[in-house]
């Protein structure tokens, strides 16, 4: 099939170093000009590379060779800039907003508490190398850390706690699943909706096993690759 050639011959050009980490791809009618296909076939190709990680996709902007993934351990509880300056990446993360809201169902679930019991809700985008790749929403019980609002909510929560209120997360239950990126979410990331993300929920305790806060991430799905080491028990 005309499709499986096409996505061949660019995962070629990406293996052998032609097209590189962060190129932008030509448009796709040029694209589509140059293997004398059509755009359809074209996007059938593209959208096999997209799935695989190799490329990704901009709103209005195009497509782009992937970088290598970022290696998240969810063993680690390293924060998101050491992580990336760890694996020589530059990262960022910008606040979108932080305020006080009621919980939903599913937050108070995570939290322990009841329905539309307030929380604090800091909501922001965090990239690497300048790419939006990562939306996440924390949700924080107040009375665990007063006054957090008036810290800059753009550095590392993790210092944050440490550093203001003695603060350590020391144990965090993970769910990790497939999801995708619509409206709210995937304009941040300058994704085009229906493109596929990873999901990862985590639930945080606190050195003295007290539940702490919540956070939910949707990944962009080629920025970020999973790895752990196990230990087989006796």
């Amino acid at each position: 099939m005309q499709y499986l050639n096409i996505k061949n011959e660019i995962l070629q050009q990406i293996e052998s170093g032609l097209l590189t980490s962060g190129q932008k791809l030509p448009s796709e009618r040029k694209l589509a000009e140059s293997f004398n296909t059509t755009r359809v076939t074209l996007r059938e190709a593209l959208s096999l590379l997209e799935s695989e990680g190799r490329v990704y996709r901009e709103d209005r902007r195009g497509w782009f060779i992937s970088p290598e993934p970022l290696r998240y351990d969810p063993t680690n509880t390293t924060n998101f800039h050491r992580l990336a300056q760890s694996q020589q990446r530059t990262p960022k993360t910008e606040l979108i907003s932080a305020t006080m809201v009621p919980a939903d169902n599913h937050i108070a679930q995570l939290l322990q508490i009841a329905p539309q019991t307030e929380v604090l809700k800091i909501y922001r985008v965090r990239y690497l190398d300048d790419r939006p790749v990562v939306l996440v929403t924390n949700y924080v019980l107040p009375e665990r850390l007063p006054n957090l609002l008036s810290h800059d909510l753009s550095a590392s929560l993790t210092d944050i706690y440490q550093q203001h209120y003695d603060t350590l997360y020391q144990r965090t239950h993970y769910r990790i699943r497939s999801s995708s990126l619509v409206a709210d979410t995937a304009a941040p990331l300058r994704a085009t909706s229906g493109c596929a993300a990873m999901y990862i929920e985590r639930v945080n305790y606190d050195q003295h096993d007290n539940l702490l806060d919540c956070d939910l991430e949707y990944w962009r799905h080629d920025a970020v690759m999973i790895e752990a080491q196990a230990t087989r028990q006796q």
